[in-house]
């Protein structure tokens, strides 16, 4: 069976797939459950061998999601003992972010010892990432104004706040940024703190003599060149990763959640596509990006961070694809871990998003000043808060106690956000990939490889 013939056949496979959950979930046929599970069962087989003919690490992570959604949905039980997967996943990407984001920026600084355009990239970062983030709140408001998602929301007789959800009360201070124990900064996977800390190691080497420098930049290196070769290794089991943390979003949450929350996820969706095609696009095609070799490179990040809701992830496997893509090295290890705080676009549309969907589902009406003032506030608080667990949520409930709204339908968007989480954190990778290139673009630092 040759390469085409299989792929026409996976994608058929996933679209019967869909089909026959959907009409299980529906009971428009009276079928036994157990001939569902047969036939998805057996429908997988065309995704498996078309997998092992593509030999891509990309289409195993998309055969994986579809492996899970499956798993989930048939195996409920053994589904939610699969969450393990992931966690694992995240543990070792997490083992070497801080050594990898220490030698590439060792490098690309020390290496080079151009510190004016160090400071040069660092003002167009903050510059970009305030002005994309910006749109990407308006675009957050006018979705849900226009949706109207969280109007006529009765409110539960009884709800609790969930265990998980965290407190407001963390705010992003001009102090976080800078570590004040570098191990604790690793521990606490803080990439921020550990980005500053490169920096200033790596300014103080190019300050130091040749025969000092020339070592440490070379132990760089190095380590930069071993971390890469470890993500690679790593990501080998990032399909696994991927097909058990989406068994165990599915078994825990049923698909029944799409029903009853429908409007909000569909109005997230569009208001990120809308972000996407008028916002993103236009900026690569004026910086005459390379879009088709873009998207290429960006394919397995984006699918990693939307399977496990972790751009932490995805950072790894997004320096390694911006290098493949023809980034300088000074520039993705500077501006992609900076990103990760201050260019949040995903997460910055949702918060927008949510906030008003509260004030609609309370019954409060706001004002168009009001809604101002709440982008105002957002757009302030949203920045520096990436290291903090449920950092959206974080964020959320500190805007609504500052104008006064009720937390209960916070409470309920809790139950659908693993979902949004995965969309949103796909937006922010890709997102963060695309202003590394603009900025790499804008200082001459892209070499478009063949």
């Amino acid at each position: 069976m040759n390469n085409n013939l299989s792929k026409i056949l996976a994608i058929v496979s996933v679209l019967l797939i869909a089909v026959l959950t959907y009409l299980g979930f529906s009971a428009s046929l009276d079928l036994p459950a157990s001939a569902y599970t047969i036939a998805r069962v057996l429908l997988l087989l065309p995704l498996i061998y078309y997998g092992w003919q593509a030999r891509s690490l990309t289409v195993w992570v998309f055969i994986a999601m579809v492996i899970g959604v499956v798993i989930g949905v048939d195996f409920p039980a053994a589904a939610k003992e699969l969450n393990v997967t992931g966690k694992i996943f995240l543990r070792l990407v997490k083992t070497i972010i801080a050594p990898l984001l220490f030698g590439t920026l060792v490098v690309g600084i020390a290496g080079h010892s151009n510190l004016k355009q160090v400071g040069r990239m660092g003002l167009k970062a903050i510059i970009y990432f305030e002005v994309v983030t910006t749109l990407a709140l308006f675009i957050g408001l006018g979705a849900i104004n226009f949706s109207q998602a969280g109007a006529g929301i009765q409110k539960p007789a009884m709800i609790e706040k969930p265990e998980t959800l965290p407190e407001a009360g963390k705010h992003f201070q001009l102090y976080d940024i800078v570590p004040e124990n570098l191990a604790k900064a690793i521990s606490e996977n803080n990439v921020l703190q550990i980005v500053v800390f490169s920096i200033l190691f790596a300014i103080a080497v190019s300050l130091c003599a040749d025969q000092i420098k020339a070592p440490v930049v070379r132990f760089a290196e190095i380590l930069s060149e071993v971390m890469f070769k470890l993500t690679n290794l790593i990501m080998y089991f990032s399909p696994f990763a991927v097909g058990g943390a989406i068994a165990y979003t599915v078994s825990t949450m049923g698909l029944g959640i799409f029903r009853n929350f429908g409007l909000l996820i569909l109005t997230l969706i569009a208001a990120l596509l809308v972000f996407l095609f008028a916002v993103l696009l236009p900026v690569a095609l004026y910086f005459k990006i390379p879009l088709r070799k873009f998207l290429i490179a960006v394919e397995e990040p984006v699918s990693v961070a939307f399977a496990t809701a972790s751009s932490d992830a995805a950072l790894p496997k997004a320096m390694s694809a911006m290098e493949k893509l023809g980034v300088h090295k000074k520039v993705y290890s500077f501006v992609l871990p900076m990103g990760y705080s201050f260019n949040l676009d995903g997460s910055t549309l949702y918060l927008s998003l949510a906030t008003i969907f509260v004030a609609q589902a309370s019954g409060t009406q706001l004002s168009f000043s009001t809604q101002l003032a709440i982008l105002l506030t957002l757009m302030l608080s949203s920045k520096g808060v990436a290291g903090v667990a449920k950092a959206s949520f974080v964020i959320l409930l500190g805007t609504i106690a500052t104008f006064h709204l009720p937390e209960w339908p916070v409470y309920m968007i809790f139950g659908v956000d693993a979902i949004m989480d995965m969309v949103r954190t796909s937006v922010n990778v890709l997102g963060n990939c695309l202003a590394t290139v603009v900025i790499a673009k804008s200082e001459g630092e892209f070499v478009e490889q063949p």
